[in-house]
């Protein structure tokens, strides 16, 4: 077709694939921003993934703080204490990471309010890991000159850090709809 100019009025081949291509990037846009990016899995599956990515979680955070308790029990000074204290706080800091991508990574149960199920788990934990990583900090910025100033500066790190973490805890019989709970009941990795 043309128009009154002479001009060629028409779609290229190149014209159309720069369409083609712009709408699937606005409808791929659209379906992150909405938030469904991660793919629905039964809720069996994601309850076992979920436990699957919290069970070494906490048994990382248990191993470390047996370690640093053992450590602290057989040191005398301050600036020991310091950098166990500061260890035991960046591995939980970064197993609770790792946990928090595990699960995000599980996708999203396929059950009423499944994203906001989703989305509460990897909160918790990310809550968890900036609760460590602030204790980590406060404990790192701790003079050790006086051992009791030092000493009470990792307690009111320690209070701080019990409250945020605290804050952050989920009790996963009490989440989600009915077939959720009951698949944490029934899968073994949630044993």
């Amino acid at each position: 077709m043309r128009t009154r100019s002479g001009a060629r009025i028409g779609a290229s081949p190149f014209s159309i694939g720069l369409v083609a291509i712009g709408l699937v990037c606005a409808l791929v846009a659209g379906w992150l921003l909405l938030g469904r990016d991660k793919p629905t899995v039964p809720p069996k599956t994601w309850a076992k993934a979920v436990c699957t990515a919290l069970t070494p979680w906490r048994t990382r955070v248990a191993d470390l703080t047996a370690a640093a308790q053992q450590e602290i029990t057989g040191t005398g000074t301050p600036a020991e204490t310091k950098r166990t204290l500061t260890t035991l706080l960046a591995g939980a800091e970064e197993a609770s990471e790792r946990a928090r991508t595990r699960v995000a990574d599980a996708g999203v149960p396929d059950v009423d309010q499944g994203a906001a199920v989703a989305r509460q788990f990897a909160t918790a934990l990310t809550s968890a890991r900036d609760a460590y990583g602030h204790a980590k900090t406060a404990v790192g910025q701790l003079p050790t000159v006086e051992a009791a100033t030092f000493y009470d500066g990792v307690s009111a790190a320690f209070v701080t850090l019990n409250e945020e973490y605290g804050a952050s805890e989920l009790d996963i019989s009490a989440v989600g709809p009915e077939p959720l709970r009951r698949s944490f009941d029934e899968v073994p990795e949630c044993q």
